[in-house]
């Protein structure tokens, strides 16, 4: 089976005065294409951190990253731009969207960041948001939807270029049980036409869901369940 994302003897140090704090540390992960994947742990054990290094958000202070057999990190800035627009979708748990841009405009942007044709881009925007069961609103901006709403918008934003990994931070802290159940419940049907997604969370319902949990205590990735 193809491997999705992997890293390798992971490590970020922060320097804080003479103090050295290690927020992750020597982690080994593979993810393979087709998995839904969880990341639990306390607050303040690594998770984000170790998240925000998967997408390149951060940088580690040692170790590598492979999206797709490719390296996010020693690359030019320009290349892992396209290496994540290209491979990697996210779904944040604030939403993130443009205010002032549609629903189907928010979700066209990273085809258009890509150099997609316009008119490629608003049918493949479209496919995305009836895939994800808002076709009907497609013409409404963020404000218009409610937050479950603009949660599906994040989501057909994150997967219409078809990513190789779908990262995802919290998708439903921001939402009530029954809507997060609904969000879920697509992540799932995602999961099983091909998508391969990665979750950090603290709830176990959405845990329960995924096919490994992975826990992280201390920085450290101490044990993976199936």
């Amino acid at each position: 089976m193809a491997v999705a994302l992997s890293c390798e003897g992971l490590w970020k140090i922060y320097e804080m005065g003479d103090e050295k704090v290690q927020a992750v540390r020597g982690i080994d992960l593979e993810i393979n294409s087709g998995e839904m994947v969880a990341i639990m742990g306390p607050s303040g054990c690594g998770k984000t951190t170790l998240l925000n290094i998967l997408s390149g958000i951060d940088d580690p202070s040692a170790g590598q990253v492979m999206v797709a057999g490719k390296p996010l990190f020693g690359i030019s800035d320009d290349e892992r731009t396209d290496l994540r627009g290209k491979e990697m979708g996210f779904i944040f748990q604030k939403f993130h969207l443009l205010d002032v841009m549609s629903a189907l405009e928010n979700v066209e942007i990273p085809l258009l960041l890509l150099g997609c044709n316009p008119d490629e881009a608003r049918s493949k925007s479209m496919s995305a948001l009836e895939k994800v069961g808002l076709g009907d609103r497609a013409e409404h901006r963020p404000a218009e939807l409610s937050g479950g709403q603009q949660q599906r918008v994040s989501i057909a934003r994150a997967i219409v270029h078809e990513p190789s990994v779908v990262l995802c931070d919290e998708p439903t802290g921001n939402l009530d049980s029954t809507t997060s159940e609904q969000v879920m419940n697509l992540l799932s049907e995602l999961n099983d036409a091909g998508s391969t997604l990665v979750i950090v969370t603290h709830d176990t319902e959405i845990a329960k869901r995924c096919s490994r949990v992975i826990r992280i205590f201390d920085g450290r990735m101490m044990v993976e369940e199936e």
